[in-house]
Parts: structure tokens; sequence; C-alpha cells
């Protein structure tokens, strides 16, 4: 089964402001039917790319079955870190960067392999703020979450 996920992450004040993430799966059954799901959550202090780590994993996590996944993300720090391999760099040196420094938000990085796994996932890079639909609605999910009465804290965020 094929898989549409448009993931989006937001944050004011970032790196320490209320941030939100927004997330859409979408997939056509075998009818020709369009399934829509949305989620989004908030959080009161956080930064804009673990709120981007945070839209992808929810969408990875939504999903029951091992499916082949186009995901696409106006996030570059995401999208790049699987098409240009550097995930797997930082993995064989335990987190570190190729600059020897230590990785940014491995808890995230180590959850969205953990989701990731069972499926085919495609990373789609999508610019950000230029009429995407999907990508226009998850910034509005991620916005509106930010702006919430229900954040959460985010609780391995290092600001």
């Amino acid at each position: 089964m094929l898989v549409k996920i448009y993931t989006d992450g937001s944050a004011r004040g970032n790196p320490n402001g209320p941030g939100g993430y927004g997330t859409i799966l979408s997939y056509v059954d075998a009818k020709g039917a369009e399934h829509i799901r949305e989620y989004a959550q908030g959080y009161q202090k956080t930064t804009n790319n673990r709120m981007e780590l945070m839209a992808v994993i929810a969408g990875l996590e939504a999903l029951t079955k091992p499916c082949q996944v186009e995901l696409y993300s106006d996030s570059k720090y995401v999208v790049d870190a699987f098409n240009k391999h550097w995930i797997e760099s930082w993995q064989k040196k335990n987190w570190i960067t190729s600059q020897k420094t230590p990785v940014k938000n491995p808890d995230l990085w180590k959850r969205l392999l953990k989701a990731k796994a069972p499926h085919q996932v495609t990373f789609i890079w999508v610019k950000g703020h230029d009429g995407h639909p999907q990508n226009e609605r998850c910034d509005q999910l991620a916005t509106s979450a930010a702006d919430g009465n229900e954040l959460l804290e985010d609780v391995m965020c290092e600001l």
C-alpha cells in the first residue's frame, strides 16, 4: 500500500518558544477513494528541527502495517539526513557529525529510525510556503498546535 505523508514543524521564538507539528497521511484504497488523516501536537518549549522530526515520527508511527511511503517535507534537515546518507554516517560514528560534534536530537533520530524500519520510505523535499496545498495545511496544523492551550513538555529538548 502506498501512503503519502506530508509533514511540517514550527517553533515560535525558535529555539526556546512553543512549537508544534502537523502531519497528513493520505492513501487511495482499491476502489479509488482517498483516505486522509491529520495529526498535530504542540509543545511548550522546543525547536523547529525537533518539530520537523516529530511530524515525520507521528506520520510513520500512525502506520499499522508495513507500507511504501512517500514522505514530503520542507525540512532539508530531515530530507538530507536520509537522501545524503548523513544518518548512516552518524550511526557509524556513534552519533557524532563530520565536524566531530554530537548530533543534535539523537533521541528523535533514533525514534524516527525505529518508526521507519518496517516501511520503504522515500524522502521528498518540497519548498515551504510556496503554495503546495498539503505543506500549507501542515503548516496551519503546526502553527495552530504551537499556539494552542494543550502544550506538552518536550522533555529531551536541549535549549
